[in-house]
């Protein structure tokens, strides 16, 4: 069964820095690589190259333009368990109608 795992990651370009998710697609219990990151940025639009594996660094490039990506890793648990979730709305009260 796959997961969706969601990955947060920075911008960098040289006037500002931009916030922006990814979605990654995963077997269970998987953790994403590098090359699943690099995958993801390309899927976003991105035209990246990994510049540090440890740091989870990209080089990206546009027409006339180069900038940085930066891969967040302080979503210890991003994962997200749709089966779970489903559930848990199950239990959620809909407000009182007036």
């Amino acid at each position: 069964m796959k997961k969706e795992y969601i990955i947060h990651f920075k911008v960098i370009h040289k006037d500002s820095i931009q916030l922006l998710r990814g979605l990654i697609f995963l077997d269970e219990n998987q953790k994403p690589t590098i090359y699943d990151f690099q995958q993801c940025l390309i899927d976003c639009g991105h035209e990246v190259r990994i510049e540090n594996t440890e740091q989870a660094i990209f080089k990206a490039y546009k027409p006339g333009e180069q900038y940085w990506i930066q891969i967040l890793r302080d979503q210890e648990n991003n994962t997200r368990d749709l089966n779970v979730e489903n559930l848990a709305k199950n239990f959620m009260k809909n407000e009182p109608t007036a």
